[in-house]
């Protein structure tokens, strides 16, 4: 399956932002559980993060980031890539 990364940037205020990271966690844990192998985390400066996650198609992974949380509730704007891996 082709990996995909989901570059965001919060464009909140973090008290709202913070409401909803755990339901974002509970989407990824669905996710993994699911065999999309996904990782999510938050950039060292504030201001954003990242998702990465298989997809079997960019159409599979725009339907899957829609069902975001963080998106859903306008936290954060984003740009899908898929990532072509060169060397592992």
């Amino acid at each position: 399956m082709p990996w995909f990364v989901k570059i965001e940037e919060g464009i909140v205020d973090k008290t709202i932002f913070d409401q909803h990271v755990p339901a974002h966690k509970a989407y990824v844990r669905d996710l993994i559980d699911r065999g999309h192998q996904a990782k999510t985390g938050y950039w060292g400066c504030l201001g954003g993060g990242m998702m990465l996650f298989q997809a079997n198609s960019m159409t599979e992974a725009e339907a899957i980031v829609a069902q975001d949380p963080l998106v859903k509730s306008g936290c954060v704007k984003y740009k899908l890539y898929e990532w072509r891996i060169v060397v592992e």
